[in-house]
């Protein structure tokens, strides 16, 4: 199962899709295009699961497809 997840990056000046074991490669102005990138890319490739972060890195949601 593929592991994403929607973070900020280190000042939450952006948010970041990553995908396990893997660097991120775009950085989305706000919170949610970055979740609707990663819920496509966790769509295409299932079955794989969805953790999204708030500012504080902390979970806020988890979605599995």
């Amino acid at each position: 199962m593929k592991t994403y997840t929607v973070v900020p990056n280190k000042d939450v000046t952006g948010w970041l899709v990553k995908m396990e074991d893997v660097a991120p490669t775009d950085v989305h102005e706000d919170r949610d295009s970055a979740v609707q990138v990663a819920k496509e890319l966790a769509e295409k490739n299932k079955p794989s699961k969805l953790t999204i972060m708030n500012g504080k890195h902390e979970v806020e949601e988890e979605m599995t497809f």
